[in-house]
């Protein structure tokens, strides 16, 4: 089984978040970058699995540039065959769906799997545009996955139960929680990563169609107001003239 797994760099959640450029570009200095979770967490590591049951390849790809580099290591740390990177600057989800599936075009992969979501811009929109571009199934937000020679089973969380879908292979997948269990890469994994292919391609020639006007930070959080437990009669006031909750 020949799967492709799109690997994100987003920032990790303790970072402070700054922008610069008259608030047009995200401020990376001093940021620490991780594997996006949900690629990592749950799609390479799902991939991975079904690679380790049926035989087959998992090759990673990003968009970017050598920055993204101790990224795709880990993942190739965490068991990934090999690696490959778009040499161009990502600006919006459609130009990094084109660069992708620009790539994918060009090999015969059963499998592409994608994380839920980055935890930086939380879009969602990446997975359901390579299967565009590439015109095969999409299915979103799995929790579950089983593949056999043609089909693709899937199983996703809905509110009051689950749904069970089957799409024909190749089929593009994003994975959520329950997908995988998070694995650790251990020395021999981070070792044997420094030798494993990291090849970059020049750009596919996909474009954005979207342009960053400004970024605005959440609004700093209000002061905390503290009641008297035994004052139950002010804190339902203060429920309902201030919070308005009731």
């Amino acid at each position: 089984m020949n799967i492709l797994v799109c690997i994100s760099k987003a920032p990790d959640t303790t970072s402070k978040i700054t922008f610069k450029d008259s608030n047009k570009t995200f401020n990376e200095d001093g940021v620490q970058f991780i594997v996006n979770p949900y690629d990592e967490w749950y799609a390479l590591v799902r991939g991975l699995e079904l690679k380790e049951a049926q035989g087959g390849k998992v090759t990673i790809i990003s968009v970017g540039g050598s920055d993204y580099e101790p990224i795709l290591r880990k993942a190739l740390a965490i068991g990934a065959d090999e690696a490959v990177r778009i040499d161009a600057s990502p600006i919006d989800s459609d130009q990094v769906a084109g660069e992708i599936s620009g790539y994918a075009k060009t090999q015969a992969f059963d499998l592409i799997l994608c994380g839920k979501e980055t935890i930086d811009y939380n879009g969602s929109n990446v997975g359901g545009m390579i299967a565009a571009h590439l015109n095969i199934p999409f299915i979103s937000n799995a929790s579950k996955l089983d593949v056999n020679v043609t089909n693709a089973h899937i199983e996703r969380d809905m509110q009051g139960g689950t749904e069970v879908l089957e799409a024909a292979t190749p089929a593009v997948i994003s994975c959520a929680k329950g997908m995988a269990e998070q694995r650790i890469p251990n020395m021999r994994g981070i070792m044997a990563a420094r030798s494993k292919p990291l090849n970059v391609l020049p750009s596919f020639g996909a474009s954005s169609n979207t342009e960053i006007v400004s970024f605005t930070l959440p609004a700093d959080k209000g002061s905390v107001k503290l009641i008297d437990p035994e004052n139950a009669e002010e804190l339902i006031n203060l429920l309902h003239t201030e919070a308005k909750v009731i």
